[in-house]
């Protein structure tokens, strides 16, 4: 499985845990819910800041989003 196909579904089932539409997890980081559907789909990856946003917004590691690693535990600070 490629990187963007892991990130992608990362994010939809991160999303889906939410219970956030595409348009209300677009919102909180400033992208579309088109740009969140093609992230979903596998066909963009995003910005560095973006990934980091979503990291907070989800409250697990960007390891996890980016398939690096299969633990979603978050180390940072709580989100504000």
């Amino acid at each position: 499985m490629e990187i963007k196909d892991i990130f992608g579904s990362r994010v939809l089932e991160q999303r889906k845990k939410m219970s956030l539409s595409q348009g209300e997890l677009g919102a909180k980081i400033g992208l579309t819910h088109k740009a969140i559907s093609t992230i979903e789909s596998g066909k963009r990856g995003t910005s560095f800041e973006k990934l980091v946003e979503l990291a907070y917004v989800f409250q697990v590691s960007a390891d996890y989003l980016l398939g690096i690693t299969d633990d979603p535990t978050w180390r940072g600070k709580p989100a504000d």
